[in-house]
């Protein structure tokens, strides 16, 4: 097979998946006219197989989709220019799919496609090559959004130093259990006793009142008994308090700072070590930002996945709610789903309160599964994780 006829299809794991497994010389996607017409997909697509490693020439036909006799024609054209090709009907609309039938009814050219059950490729006519052959391939975060035209920016954490910290994550997460009816109150104490400088810097020294002023009129007193165990875990040090008039201490570093000072930081850090700890996943990253357009330009359009993961080709996506989790919150986590995975991909929202019905059954319309307080206090959320993007 040298040419690969794809069905043009709005998930785009359905357009790359086929060219990845065989890696022809060429391949003519037969497509709508709104992606015949739009250079910058096309580039994009480019692009993306550049990325993977793949030399291969792409060619975009204009089909007139609900027309059977006019894609015919345009099948049978393609296919006496390029006699060794092979049709993948893994993607496509019913109406292209209808044609692409009428074209094996009179040829015998190579069909086949592929089980996202099975995950497995499938010959569906003289495709012998693909006969119950397993899929293989693997993608990382990235890979996810470039195959959608999008990218990947630097979210509010180095992943790349995470490492490090792996040892102080679940500490740090049941310090948050203890206290997690104060947590806000608490990081609301650590920001305000850290205020940055004039210049916006924040120093990793902290010296100040022993009460500060909370939301409103409101005071908060210094969390003693939490300041303590963060000195314990080794998260500040030289702590000094002095009672009803001053705390003082110091930051273990620029990254501890962040995470005390940010309220979700604890569930997002613990939610990413038990996605490791399952030790299913070819890559995992937390704060994961996604431009979707690629773009990177000061108006791009971006969202924020608190993590996200990949195992195989299979990509799990992840928001993390200390508080109650919405349903505006369910419907943007499926949207990125959808728009960056596909069926295939799978997503959870785990949330450090008790998932009512109308959450549960708003997340159940749009097959997202809850990972809610009594899994995190119980320690299921791996077994959770594990069920999610299990064979």
């Amino acid at each position: 097979m040298e040419t690969l006829i794809e069905l043009y299809d709005e998930r785009p794991l359905e357009n790359v998946l086929g060219v990845e497994m065989f890696r022809p010389e060429r391949v003519v996607y037969v497509c709508p006219d709104r992606i015949a017409s739009n250079n910058t997909i096309q580039h994009k697509l480019r692009q993306y197989f550049l990325h993977r490693g793949l030399k291969v020439e792409l060619i975009f036909l204009r089909a007139q989709v609900y027309d059977s006799y006019a894609m015919r024609n345009l099948f049978q054209k393609t296919v006496a220019r390029y006699p060794d090709c092979a049709i993948d009907i893994t993607g496509g609309t019913d109406a292209v799919l209808f044609a692409a039938g009428l074209l094996c009814a009179e040829t015998e050219i190579p069909v086949f496609t592929y089980s996202r059950r099975k995950n497995r490729f499938y010959d569906i006519r003289n495709a012998s090559f693909a006969a119950n052959l397993p899929c293989c391939l693997s993608y990382s975060v990235e890979d996810c959004f470039l195959m959608a035209g999008g990218s990947m920016r630097t979210g509010r954490v180095d992943n790349a130093i995470l490492s490090r910290y792996l040892d102080d994550i679940e500490p740090f997460f049941r310090i948050y259990l203890e206290h997690r009816r104060q947590w806000v109150k608490i990081v609301t104490y650590m920001q305000r006793i850290s205020a940055g400088n004039a210049d916006g810097s924040i120093p990793l020294s902290v010296s100040g009142k022993y009460t500060v002023k909370g939301e409103q009129s409101s005071r908060i007193s210094a969390p003693e008994d939490t300041l303590r165990q963060f000195e314990d875990l080794g998260f500040i040090h030289d702590l000094s308090i002095v009672p009803e008039e001053s705390v003082s201490f110091h930051f273990r570093d620029a990254q501890v700072r962040s995470w005390l000072r940010d309220v979700g930081s604890v569930l997002e850090l613990y939610v990413y070590k038990t996605c490791l700890d399952t030790g299913l996943f070819q890559d995992v990253i937390t704060s994961a930002v996604v431009d979707w357009d690629g773009s990177s330009g000061r108006n791009a359009v971006t969202n924020e996945l608190d993590v996200m993961c990949t195992r195989g080709i299979t990509p799990l996506f992840i928001s993390c709610k200390t508080c109650d989790a919405r349903t505006e919150a369910l419907n943007e986590l499926a949207i990125l789903r959808d728009r960056f995975g596909g069926r295939i991909a799978r997503a959870a929202i785990v949330t450090a309160e008790k998932g009512g019905i109308a959450l549960r059954n708003r997340a159940a319309e749009l097959g997202i599964t809850v990972i809610d307080i009594n899994d995190l206090v119980n320690n299921r959320t791996e077994k959770r994780i594990r069920n999610l993007v299990k064979d």
